[in-house]
């Protein structure tokens, strides 16, 4: 097979001693994949090893991939996600993909982490109570958003007006006030679920003005979206593009 030294050099750093048996039944697909995967795309961008893991768990979850999720998952703890880190992604998804679709990745994540030895639950991270969440949720959105936050409060019809109260109590208050990631990874995380998703370009774009706003630059999220693109496809891929490009003209 003619894996490059790069590509087999990255994969082994994420699956030592890993025996694919996709090489053994479909080599020519895997050289392709792994050359492009583990070596073109690697290469590109400003994400560390660690980053790249991380936003990858969150599109698998997104893109509903759990065979390939408990793989990358490995992968990522073994370069040194933490196992609160990974707990975080997947909550975080939750309140972007539903539950109904991370529930089966709770409970891999479960598994994969007690195989290794750690002891559940973990450490808790909420940092609200029923009391303060939307208040603190809100002031989450404001230094993420500013502005717009007000205007859609204003703009919301009566009988729609519950829905903003659930974003800042629960999407914001509930999830992003946690511990174990900040604001800045969390909002990365959700750019890379929500292009992900697919069909969400609306709220893509919401989404990369709050990472702009946070710190998150063009080449952080154009750097994420490459490193996205093995395992969404092309279409996702440039319709993410489009959106940073509208927002973000070069």
């Amino acid at each position: 097979m003619r894996i490059s030294e790069t590509a087999n050099r990255n994969h082994e750093e994420l699956f030592p001693n890993h025996k694919s048996t996709l090489k053994v039944t479909d080599p020519e697909l895997i050289e392709v994949f792994d050359n492009f995967a583990f070596d073109e795309v690697i290469s590109y961008g400003n994400l560390d090893a660690k980053t790249r893991m991380m936003v990858i768990l969150g599109s698998l979850i997104a893109s509903q991939t759990l065979s390939e999720y408990k793989v990358m998952l490995g992968g990522a703890l073994n370069i040194g996600v933490t196992p609160i880190e990974v707990k975080e992604i997947v909550y975080q998804s939750v309140p972007y993909v539903g539950m109904a679709k991370a529930f089966d990745f709770i409970h891999a994540t479960n598994e994969i982490l007690e195989s290794r030895g750690i002891k559940l639950p973990l450490e808790g991270q909420s940092t609200t109570s029923p009391e303060t969440r939307f208040e603190k949720g809100l002031e989450v959105q404001k230094a993420i958003f500013g502005d717009v936050i007000d205007k859609m409060y204003e703009a919301s019809p009566e009988n729609q007006i519950h829905i903003q109260k659930y974003l800042s109590a629960n999407c914001f208050g509930d999830y992003y006030t946690r511990k174990g990631l900040d604001v800045k990874t969390r909002e990365l995380l959700t750019f890379s679920i929500i292009l992900s998703l697919g069909g969400c370009e609306p709220q893509l774009k919401g989404h990369i003005q709050g990472n702009l706003n946070v710190g998150n630059d063009k080449e952080t999220l154009l750097s994420t979206v490459t490193q996205l693109l093995p395992y969404i496809g092309y279409p996702r891929t440039l319709n993410a593009i489009a959106c940073l490009n509208e927002l973000i003209p070069e």
